[in-house]
């Protein structure tokens, strides 16, 4: 058997629109992992709030990872070790909270199951909260508390507001970290030069497999990175254009199980 690994982006891609891993979906992906294929999620979620997700697809069970913060911390499901982690520079995540004290906006980070916060608790990061199902924490000392490693901060902010803290913190910092909105009031701060692909490079090595092995399956613009760098770059049918202009093959939407042909076809029926 050619072993084969497969990467999963979560929100309309292994979910459908109802936020759910239908059984014909799940079916494949649980059969895929029995004959020794490796499973993979990659989101841009935080670990908790990609559990509920991974524990129905059993990747304790079958040895799966879970590539959570976009690429930044990859965990082996099974073990829970951490296989590889990029950080952003705490000092420089310092001088953006104060930035952020100063434009009044917020600012949070994430530290084990709990949103850690220094600035006002906004329905943003209620939102981010309750989506990833973590406790939000505000501290005293905002600075002096986030001496751990720092996977991703993300600011929030009304949209005109985010779009012109985006420019102003790519201008001051764009060298020596990743801004972008993922959201119209979200602002991620991620380490420099990675995302889904840079870590599934980082997964293939230590899994000791090819890149022409792996299939990557997404349909977002943060999904793009690893459509083009795996073996076959996968779009759904309710991707963005752009993504599917960029993929080597298109399926079906989420909403009619799109992965299941993609299994059969790229890893079944070889």
């Amino acid at each position: 058997m050619m072993k084969k690994i497969i990467a999963l982006d979560i929100d309309g891609t292994l979910t459908n629109s109802k936020k759910e891993v239908t059984q014909p979906t799940l079916d494949k992906i649980i059969e895929i992992q029995e004959k020794g294929h490796v499973v993979a999620i990659a989101s841009g979620r935080p670990l908790p709030g990609i559990r509920k997700i991974a524990d129905t697809l059993k990747l304790d069970k079958y040895e799966g990872y879970v590539l959570a913060f976009n690429g930044g911390r990859i965990v082996d499901y099974k073990t829970g070790e951490v296989v590889y982690q990029a950080c952003v520079d705490n000092d420089i995540a310092r001088r953006i909270y104060d930035y952020c004290v100063k434009k009044k906006i917020g600012m949070v980070t994430y530290e084990g199951d709990t949103v850690i916060t220094g600035t006002p608790i906004d329905e943003y990061m209620s939102l981010e909260a309750r989506l990833n199902f973590m406790e939000i924490h505000q501290v005293d000392n905002f600075k002096e508390y986030i001496d751990f490693p720092l996977n991703k901060c993300l600011l929030t902010a009304e949209s005109t507001v985010a779009e012109q803290v985006e420019q102003e913190l790519n201008a001051l910092y764009g060298d020596k970290v990743t801004v972008f909105r993922s959201e119209p009031f979200f602002v991620e701060i991620m380490p420099k030069n990675v995302h889904k692909a840079t870590s599934l490079e980082k997964l293939l090595k230590y899994l000791d497999m090819d890149v022409k092995d792996l299939i990557a399956c997404g349909d977002g613009f943060n999904d793009l990175t690893m459509i083009d760098y795996a073996g076959v770059g996968v779009a759904m049918g309710n991707a963005q254009q752009i993504v599917k202009d960029h993929a080597d093959y298109i399926t079906l939407t989420n909403d009619e199980d799109g992965l299941v042909p993609v299994i059969e076809k790229f890893i079944l029926n070889l």
